[in-house]
Parts: structure tokens; sequence; C-alpha cells
């Protein structure tokens, strides 16, 4: 028998040609479990139209899999979102210099890396499910997310340093990332984001908000700042403090490649100090004051210790590189005798440094275009992170659900 129906569908393509085939021959509700096996075999057309669409079981994913040196493409399990989670479709995703460390299993990895782990805490995707318990987002909005994930009930948590909590879990590094098709991520730590914002954009929050973290730890307007390290962060750096108003705007670094990169993003002198008295230099160029500011991206000893001789007295010191080793300084001359203030920076904070780059942002006040380059697959990571080991490349994004048109 036939039953005629009237419903209203929702917006789901793959589900709606389906049913439209449905109705179109004309179905009863015993030929149902033909097509959907397991359903109350009176289920209505209906009610088969607004349940979830089908969920594979398995996706691909970039993984650390054993204690060596790569990485590996494998088939791994699509995660499943508890009642405060979201699950996230990823559009791009973009490679850090914490996972080329992973990738060459060097001292630090292996002191914190637990394989079997999927990589990749730089990106942006759309929502693919929210948990039962989530109000604020809905499948199809624009995201991305601070994968740092902190406890909530530490001193530092309580008193608004959560960025600093030291139980803190990373998403990437700690537990399974985003070089997947899809990541799973506490509702809590998404960030909705404006559809203005463009998706190679939104695939570098996270070390952007390094870099807007640093050069916002003081004043920035009319200062004259130095850069130390041009690195991905060290060039968005440059990028945030001619924004935000800095007057001159040095930069110190030995690749050529990317002292061209610091160039286009704004700097205003470039020195590569392996050539010149860097510090000389500076110190020239400032009238023998020495610069406001100093934003330590490198970790290199050498770079840190130029810094600090250029820094004038009063200036403030915000270090963000992390050196391998132990780094000399001469604290009574280069620090005490200054009146130096020096911050350690890490992380973003939370979500002051998200509100204020994402309106630099919308605000169309920071280009980052210069930083881009190669879009690859999610197959092709060997070549992307050859290129970024070796210098010659800004930020490579790589597309885990396929390459956009």
């Amino acid at each position: 028998m036939i039953y005629p129906i009237s419903v209203v569908f929702p917006p789901h393509p793959r589900r709606l040609s389906f049913v439209g085939v449905l109705l179109s021959v004309g179905i009863g509700p015993s030929l149902v479990p033909r097509f959907r096996e397991g359903l109350n075999p009176y289920v209505s057309i209906a009610d088969w139209a607004t349940s979830e669409p089908f969920m594979p079981s398995t996706m691909q994913a970039l993984r650390k899999i054993t204690p060596a040196r790569g990485l590996s493409l494998e088939s791994a399990a699509v995660p499943a979102a508890g009642p405060t989670d979201v699950l996230v479709r990823v559009k791009a995703a973009s490679i850090c210099g914490t996972d080329l460390h992973i990738y060459g299993w060097d001292r630090w990895s292996q002191s914190r890396i637990k394989p079997p782990v999927t990589l990749g805490h730089e990106f942006c995707g759309v929502v693919e499910k929210v948990g039962s318990e989530v109000e604020a987002l809905k499948s199809g909005d624009f995201v991305s997310a601070e994968m740092h994930v902190n406890c909530g009930h530490c001193h530092q948590c309580r008193v608004g340093e959560a960025h600093i909590c030291p139980n803190v879990k990373i998403i990437g590094i700690d537990q399974d990332g985003a070089f997947a098709e899809l990541v799973k991520i506490p509702a809590s730590n998404i960030i909705k984001l404006d559809p203005a914002i463009p998706e190679r954009y939104g695939a570098i929050l996270d070390p952007l908000g390094n870099a807007v973290h640093t050069v916002l730890a003081g004043a920035i307007a009319g200062q004259t700042v130095l850069v130390t390290g041009c690195g991905p962060i060290g060039l968005m750096s440059i990028a945030v403090a001619k924004a935000c108003g800095s007057s001159t705007v040095f930069a110190t670094e030995t690749n050529e490649h990317r002292r061209g990169m610091a160039k286009k993003m704004g700097a205003d002198v470039v020195i590569n100090p392996q050539a010149e008295d860097a510090a000389a230099r500076i110190l020239s160029e400032t009238n023998k004051t020495g610069v406001d500011v100093l934003l330590e991206m490198s970790g290199n000893p050498t770079a840190i210790q130029q810094g600090f001789k250029v820094l004038r007295a009063g200036g403030r010191a915000s270090l963000l590189g992390i050196p391998t080793e132990s780094v000399p300084l001469d604290l009574v001359n280069d620090v005490i005798f200054k009146g130096a203030t020096v911050q350690g920076i890490y992380g973003r904070r939370m979500y002051e440094t998200w509100v204020q780059m994402t309106a630099l942002l919308k605000a169309g006040r920071l280009n980052l275009e210069p930083l881009f380059g190669e879009r690859v697959k999610l197959e092709q990571f060997e070549d992307a992170f050859a290129k970024l080991q070796g210098g010659l490349a800004g930020k490579i994004l790589m597309y885990p659900n396929g390459m956009p048109r």
C-alpha cells in the first residue's frame, strides 16, 4: 500500500537526493528497512529525513606511530564526541615548528610525545556534530580552536591565567589533533570565526595568537621594535607590530629567504647578523638609545644576547623563542641596571588574545599573504615537511578532506 505524505526536509543534500528518489517511486513503510537496516518497520520517512547523516567509522590521519623519525598516513578511527565536545571537519591545517620537531624525533619530542598520536594543532574547519550538552554551536559553523586544554581548577586557572595552566593538555601533541579528516575538541575551546576571515588565515590562528600575545604584552604604538628570528611567528610579529602602530621595526635573521619575507611583512631594517654587527647597526640607527621593545622569537643564545645588548634602559623584552640550551646573560648590565621588564610568553591568553587577533583580521589590518606558500594534500606531507625543515617556506597548508577548488 502507498501512503500519501507531506514532508518538509532539512537542507542536507545527501539525504534529500535519496529520500526524493523514494518519494518519486512511491514507497510504503514496509520497504524502508531494505534501505536503512535496523529501523522500526513503521518508521516514517519524515523521521528518517531529520536523523543524523551517515558517519564513517574510519578516516585518514597523519600520525606518529613509532618512537622514531618520520610520520605515517594511517587509517584511524573517527573520534567519538562526548556530550560537551564538538566534532570538526578539518578544512585546512598548517604545519608548525613543533610538528617538525616531532617528525625529527629530537630530545624534546622523545621526552613529551607518547605514540601513537595524530599531530596537528593549527587548523580551521566546519562543525560536523555537537554533543548533547552543546548549545552555542551548530553543524556548519566555521571555526578554529584554542588547542591548549586547561584543567580549570588549578591556581593559575582560578586567577585568570589559564594559558599557563601546569596541567594543560595540547590537542595535536598530547592527544589526537587536526592532521586528520575530523578532530574532536571541547566546545569550550572552539572559536567561532567570522565568515569574512579567509580560510587560509583561519588555519594559522594558533601561531598568529603567539605573535599577537607577544607584541601586545606591553606598549607598542610609537615604539621601536627588534624582532630576533624570522620564522613564521617572528614574521607575523612584524606585521602585528606595524598594524598596531610601532615606528621602526628591526629584524635579524640568518636565512636569506626569511630575510626577504621579513621585508615583505613590513620590517623597516632587516639585518643578517652573520654578515654584519647587528648590535652596532641597531644602536647607530637609534642614536645609541637602543630599541624600546625586544620580541625574541629565535631561541638562539647569540640572538638573545644581542637583543638584550640593544634594548634601551627601561625597555621591554618579551621572550617567546625556546632555547635548547642554557643562555648566559649579563643580568647586571643588561637587565638590572637597565631597569628592563622581561616577560616570558607562552601560548595565547584565554581568550583575550583571540578577541584581539580576530578583531585585527576582521578590520583588515593584517596582511599575512607573504607567509603562504604551497597548498598540498595530506598525502604530500613528506615534501611539505622537507621544505619547511630547509627554511624554504613560510606556512604550508594541508587539506585532509581534499584540495579546495
